[in-house]
């Protein structure tokens, strides 16, 4: 018996740790060794000011993207006017490119949105689109219906159904300064342009449209003329009114 009376005190011990270690295993508590973080009520309440902060921090990133590719690179812009019928249609949208003209300088022939002179701006800020007809250095004179650039008549089949094109003041010869532009629209009998208010500073021009998106059935490249009787330098042959109201689209 006494054999017997140490062993028993020992025994409620290893059954009284034994039957904790078994509660432990079953259900092991939060922060034990070998178990996870302990609950807590403020890792709860944190986890979704952290998803709210990266939703703000995405809208902001996104945000500043857009800002930068609108200001720098390119800006869609609708078409409101009707002065590059049947080139561009009223209510088409176009995507103007701004970023390539400070490395690629504005052609002739290219189509531009610029900032108009005040005295012909919109009230509602609208800017106008144009093509470049004249460049820094070119005498551009207006007469028998056509347009000269330094003597030499500009073929120009783009111009809405053949329209004569004419000057409405006194002046009908313009001698363009460096960093400016001489512009015109297509539909010459219906357009504001440098035949009224002169040639336009580079510093005005928003930049220069070459895709026309919507509506979808008219999307594509808006490409600009070669003007090979430029190049060669030669005094082009008169064409007659008929002539160019046959070739034109």
């Amino acid at each position: 018996m006494q054999g017997h009376g140490p062993r028993t005190p020992r025994a409620r011990a290893t059954a009284g740790a034994g039957g904790h270690a078994g509660r432990s295993g079953a259900t092991p508590a939060l922060g034990a060794p070998g178990g996870v973080c302990p609950y807590t009520a403020d890792l709860v309440s944190q986890r979704p000011l952290g998803c709210l902060f990266e939703v703000v921090e995405t809208l902001v990133l996104t945000l500043i993207i857009f800002l930068v590719i609108q200001n720098f690179v390119a800006q869609p812009y609708r078409v409101q006017q009707q002065s590059m019928e049947h080139t561009l249609e009223p209510n088409q949208y176009v995507l103007v490119d701004k970023l390539t003209p400070h490395f690629n300088d504005y052609k002739r022939g290219d189509i531009v949105v610029f900032n108009p002179p005040a005295a012909w701006a919109q009230g509602d800020g609208t800017p106008f689109i144009k093509r470049v007809i004249g460049l820094g250095g070119d005498t551009v004179d207006i007469h028998d219906n056509h347009v000269f650039i330094n003597g030499v008549q500009l073929n120009e089949p783009y111009i809405f159904d053949g329209q004569d094109t004419t000057v409405t003041g006194d002046q009908s010869s313009w001698v363009i300064p460096a960093g400016d532009l001489f512009v015109m629209g297509d539909h010459r009998a219906n357009s504001a342009d440098s035949r009224v208010f002169g040639p336009v500073p580079k510093s005005n021009v928003i930049g220069r449209a070459w895709l026309r998106y919507w509506p979808l059935n008219t999307f594509g490249i808006l490409s600009t003329p070669s003007y090979p009787e430029l190049q060669s330098g030669a005094p082009s042959p008169s064409v007659a009114p008929s002539e160019l109201q046959s070739a034109a689209p």
